[in-house]
């Protein structure tokens, strides 16, 4: 197989450029480097296509390697054909590989196996032939000694032989595959009582295979595991077994070998290809879901970590609850702790005015300008707690409710004793929850993505697959942002780019060792990081002090000789970096022309369009440009809602049949996909996303429930 050729056809990119970013890899450069500052070489595609092309490139290179494994393995048993190499030179997935060479593998005791012992092959393949007649060529494999007593046993270990040889037929398994995908039926039953009613809607349920959802097919699979349900594909038996058949009988004059064939054939489905084939279905099922699932997971995961920082504030973090009362934290606007104390304007103590006066007194002492609630346990009191006490507060505080998932994973966590040792994990809870508005990336880092609450099904997902996808989009983030060198946590330097745990360590050791970085150049001199790791991660470590404006940039040290020729051709230098200057320089460019600069400069143009955007605007944090966080003042409650009211609200978590969004009253609503727009869409994430605000109506609500349903498009035709 060319891989590269591949590739560029399933990707649809120039084949130059493909081979220049599957070089790229091989010289283990990593997707943020290439993406960023490999432009010219790859066509300028953006991080997300580049990891989908390594995953496959990946792919299909253990594909290769199978190959020739198999291949290896069939010729050493000196039973390879020209046709079973096409065969495997043709294969294009690991299952169809592994059908072509389980004739061949070494099997454990089987029937088969046992009849081959006793000699019976002959018997076997002369039937399959129909070139004989079965019970007289069965008189001669008698023998007492082999265990085989008459013709009639010599007959069914025949038939055993034969049903393994159908069994084992690529071709046959492939087309019955295909048959089971695109014309089973799943049926699942209800087998043990669900008091919760999770699994209701599957009690007695089918649906036809490729119609079924993915998350259905994860739901069933959970159920089954929980021993609630049992689930099976079903397919006719007598289309499958007659597949089976046709592909052997060739004459069916000779009645009595067709006839002793199609028992075999019909025993073999039975006994090894239908369970086999119900398993391997099934998990090609449980694969796409779980990729749909992990994909979901990633779309979610990837705008919650680039939730626009609230920036300049000193923030009071308060971590609900009831019997051991609300902690709090006041951290200042670096996130350096500043205060804690424990309040109880809850039940059951209800101190509602002891707990506004040490709220008070901290907001007073401390000058607080906002405060950060989580949104877990007791969390819709403490909001009405909080936006009463506002009332009362002579400055100008607001709040805002924070997802709180894993901060109790994290308070507990050796890194969060590591980084607060003089502070229970209740305390450090709170602290997290102030540091989430302050940067939600700095401090969502810490935590394993998994408990983080914006997927489906994450818990079920194969671990290795779901870690290397969500590592990648904490990478990607980490990196698009940029890591200021002098203030960052081992947490987040072990994602920039070229960097791994052992050197963050280093990076942090030598910096308490050495006090701040002043330019980029001392990276070098940290233990264990070469030029390769440098030229890595230099271009997202910022220097927001630092003796080179550009160290607080993305422009890459390689490219701060041409930056500067770039500057000096339209008489620019350092200090119009420093006092913002530049504003004019895009334009100045677009009258030269941007080839003819790039070219001067020794750039190519997206690459020079790049650094010209970094030296306008230095020290740039991309999501100031997103739309920011709502804050509040005041509260709604699910009792103060009604059908036909128009509300504003956040969306929370991105799923396959619609999106929940809060609203502001602690209970997310759902919004269907059928809600979401008058236009086709073929998944939500087409158009909602994490963080993204927006109006929507309210269409159903149950309030005893706690269910609220929402629509977005019904807001435009409210209006009209």
């Amino acid at each position: 197989m060319d891989i590269s050729a591949k590739l560029t056809e399933e990707f649809n990119l120039r084949p130059d450029h493909v081979q220049n970013i599957l070089k790229l890899l091989e010289e283990g450069n990593t997707i943020p480097f290439i993406a960023r500052y490999r432009k010219e070489m790859t066509g300028a595609i953006d991080d997300q296509v580049l990891r989908a092309l390594n995953d496959r490139y990946e792919y299909l290179k253990n594909i290769e390697k199978r190959k020739g494994e198999v291949a290896k393995a069939i010729t050493e048993q000196e039973k390879m054909t020209d046709e079973i190499q096409a065969a495997i030179d043709a294969a294009q997935t690991m299952t169809e590989i592994e059908d072509i060479y389980r004739p061949f593998k070494q099997k454990k005791k089987t029937r088969a196996s046992v009849a081959i012992e006793k000699g019976l092959q002959p018997l076997a393949d002369l039937i399959l032939a129909q070139a004989c007649k079965p019970y007289v060529e069965a008189e001669k494999y008698v023998d007492e000694e082999k265990g085989v007593s008459s013709a009639e046993d010599a007959i069914a270990g025949a038939k055993d032989i034969i049903a393994e040889i159908i069994s084992d037929n690529a071709e046959l398994r492939k087309k019955l595959r295909g048959l089971f995908e695109k014309h089973g039926e799943m049926q699942v039953k209800l087998v043990k009582d669900d008091e919760k009613g999770t699994y209701a809607m599957y009690a007695d349920y089918s649906e036809l295979v490729p119609e079924i959802k993915n998350h259905r097919i994860l739901a069933i699979n959970r159920g089954e595991k929980e021993e609630c349900l049992r689930a099976k594909i079903y397919f006719d038996d007598t289309i499958a077994k007659r597949v089976c058949t046709v592909k052997y009988i060739k004459n069916k004059s000779e009645e009595e070998c067709a006839k002793l064939i199609e028992e075999a054939a019909a025993d073999g489905y039975d006994r090894l290809i239908e369970p086999s084939i119900q398993r391997e279905v099934r998990a090609i099922l449980t694969d796409k879901a779980g990729e749909q699932a992990i994909k979901m997971f990633e779309v979610n995961l990837r705008p919650l970590l680039l939730q626009p920082p609230v920036k300049g504030k000193i923030t009071l973090g308060l971590d609900p609850g009831y019997r051991t009362g609300c902690k709090v934290a006041v951290v200042d606007e670096t996130g350096k702790v500043l205060d804690t104390s424990v309040i109880y304007p809850v039940p059951p103590k209800n101190d509602i005015e002891g707990s506004k006066k040490i709220v008070k007194y901290l907001i007073e002492k401390h000058k607080v300008d906002i405060i950060s609630i989580g949104n877990g346990t007791a969390s819709k009191e403490t909001e009405i707690f909080v936006a009463d006490l506002l009332k009362e507060v002579d400055a100008n505080v607001s709040y805002a409710v924070v997802n709180e998932a894993g901060a109790s994973v994290y308070s507990a966590s050796p890194l969060a004793v590591e980084e607060f040792p003089d502070y229970d994990l209740t305390l450090r809870s709170a602290i997290s929850i102030a540091r989430r508005l302050q940067d939600p990336l700095s401090e969502l880092i810490k935590i394993d993505p998994k408990s983080i609450g914006v997927g489906q099904y994450q818990h079920d997902m194969d671990k290795k697959r779901l870690d290397a996808v969500l590592g990648g989009v904490l990478e990607d983030c980490v990196n698009s942002v940029g890591v200021d060198l002098n203030t960052a946590s081992v947490s987040l330097l072990k994602y920039v780019a070229g960097l791994n745990a052992g050197i963050a360590k280093n990076i942090v050791s030598y910096r308490e060792q050495n006090g701040k970085f002043s330019e980029r150049g001392q990276l070098l001199k940290v233990a264990k990081l070469g030029a390769k790791a440098y030229e890595q991660c230099a271009g997202f470590l910022r220097i927001p002090d630092g003796k080179n404006i550009m160290d607080n940039t993305a422009v890459h040290p390689e490219s701060y000789k041409k930056a500067e020729k770039l500057l000096s051709l339209f008489g620019y230098g350092e200090e119009d970096i420093k006092a913002r200057k530049l504003a004019e320089l895009p334009e100045k460019v677009k009258a030269y022309g941007e080839s003819k600069a790039a070219e001067y400069c020794g750039l190519d143009v997206a690459t020079m369009n790049d650094i010209i955007a970094e030296l306008v605007k230095p020290g740039r944090d991309i999501r100031d440009s997103l739309p920011q966080r709502q804050l509040r003042k005041d509260i709604l409650g699910i009792e103060d809602l009604a059908v036909g009211m128009e509300v504003d609200g956040v969306v929370r978590n991105v799923i396959d049949f619609g999106a929940f969004v809060d609203i502001g009253v602690h209970q997310d609503g759902l919004v269907h996909i059928s809600e979401i727009t008058d236009k086709y869409i073929r998944h939500p994430s087409d158009v909602l996303k994490v963080g993204q605000q927006v109006k929507a109506v309210i269409i159903t609500l149950d309030k005893a429930k706690q269910r609220i349903g929402l629509s977005l498009k019904q807001v435009k035709k409210q209006a009209n």
